[in-house]
């Protein structure tokens, strides 16, 4: 079975409905050998689009993350990625701001990890959990000391959406290269993640008393990230809604999305120019020797 990317993309300037988004489509792997067989060619192809924009050092790529609890970030994290040369890409989780992050205004953090030019950067977790958990826990928003005036101006929530669209923005203009993913998980199968993390020892450290509060939200949160990504999937930077109960499904369908925007890049190799050509020349007449 093909996997159409755009059949995940939230078409920009088009209502959003999240529920109207499956959390689970037909199996793309035939059986389990087959899936291995999938993700390791995808990978395969994803290395050498990696090494090409390493090479070219013209372009970066960014990849976000968000989803609920128990969506599978960290486990498409570690098999998509794990033929990429470590060189060349970069991971970073965002965990609870600290102090120093809490004095600065809401994406400074985040830019301090963007990628380089030629890099891969993948954000577990990302500024959009200032749209998202700070939404539903408004109180959180006490220790970030905004202005009061600000709050006078207009609605908190549109600011930052025009906030990231801008910066998102600025970033594709000079080369990085944007891919919202939102792992979309049903409620159900989040219970029975949650069930298999208590009856497995070696999960239980995965699991808090703190996971079945934040069940409690779950209207909100879903009410969060349809605004969320209504507001911010643009022809640039589109957000691409996953479904997630089936993790294989999950791991192939980013690796297409992936490798289809690497593809999509104008990248080359460097081309050495006549007087380097003959320099090199020189060099392996003396290796020769």
């Amino acid at each position: 079975m093909s996997i159409k990317i755009n059949d995940f993309k939230v078409t920009p300037g088009e209502k959003f409905i999240l529920r109207d988004c499956p959390t689970q489509t037909d199996p793309l792997y035939q059986s389990k050998k087959h899936y291995k067989r999938m993700l390791k060619k995808q990978v395969t192809k994803l290395s050498k689009q990696q090494q090409l924009l390493y090479g070219s050092n013209k372009y970066s790529l960014l990849l976000i993350f968000q989803a609920m609890d128990t969506a599978g970030k960290d486990g498409v994290i570690r098999h998509v990625m794990s033929g990429i040369n470590p060189q060349g890409c970069q991971v970073t989780s965002f965990k609870h701001p600290s102090a120093n992050e809490l004095e600065h205004d809401f994406l400074w953090r985040t830019n301090q990890a963007l990628p380089e030019r030629g890099r891969i950067g993948v954000f577990n977790r990302s500024y959009y959990e200032e749209v998202l958990i700070v939404r539903v826990h408004p109180k959180i928003l006490e220790a970030q000391k905004i202005p009061e005036e600000h709050f006078a101006k207009g609605d908190l929530w549109q600011d930052r959406f025009r906030s990231i669209n801008n910066v998102e923005k600025h970033l594709h203009n000079g080369g990085t290269h944007i891919i919202k993913i939102f792992l979309h998980l049903s409620q159900e199968e989040q219970r029975l993640r949650f069930i298999d993390r208590i009856d497995d020892p070696d999960k239980n450290w995965k699991f808090t008393d703190a996971d079945i509060k934040e069940r409690e939200f779950w209207p909100q949160y879903q009410e969060a990230y349809q605004a969320c990504l209504q507001e911010t999937s643009t022809s640039d930077n589109p957000w691409y809604a996953v479904p997630a109960d089936d993790k294989k499904n999950a791991r192939l369908i980013v690796a297409k999305i992936m490798h289809k925007t690497l593809k999509a890049l104008n990248m080359s190799y460097p081309i050495s120019d006549e007087q380097r050509k003959l320099e090199l020349q020189l060099l392996k007449q003396k290796l020769l020797k």
